[in-house]
């Protein structure tokens, strides 16, 4: 599958993968300059992409492992979204989980992206709902006791 992406500025890299079969592709940081992400502060870093995500799939960013197990900075929502129809810049929250400052440089791998297939769903709201045998027992419910 090709996805047509658009580089918003000259600076912006585009997205590379680790190796063939590496599911996610690495996003650049795109600042001119070293940004300092304060001891647990989110800064918004803008990667200077735009993407055209096929219908019926989404961009799903995800902390790079590395980045977020050595230096403690992941995306602050966890997973981003990024929809179809969306044709903005693609920028990441990023999210510094220690008690030091940590510093993105410019070009710097942030982030990872997975373009992933999603089921288009009607909500079809109802009274009663069926029975099922966990029911409503929710958190750790289905774990050793």
């Amino acid at each position: 599958m090709k996805i047509d992406i658009k580089k918003l500025n000259e600076k912006a890299l585009l997205p590379t993968r680790g190796s063939e079969q590496a599911a996610g592709w690495d996003l650049y940081s795109n600042n001119v300059e070293a940004v300092n992400v304060e001891a647990h502060a989110t800064v918004m870093i803008g990667t200077g992409l735009s993407i055209a995500i096929p219908d019926g799939y989404f961009g799903a960013v995800y902390a790079r492992s590395g980045l977020a197990t050595k230096q403690g900075l992941r995306p602050a929502n966890c997973v981003g979204v990024i929809d179809s129809d969306y044709r903005g810049e693609i920028i990441v929250p990023l999210h510094n989980d220690t008690n030091d400052r940590k510093t993105i440089n410019p070009n710097e791998r942030i982030a990872q992206i997975v373009v992933m297939p999603y089921l288009a769903v009607e909500f079809d709201e109802k009274d009663i709902l069926d029975e099922t045998q966990r029911g409503s027992n929710g958190f750790g419910s289905t774990g050793i006791k």
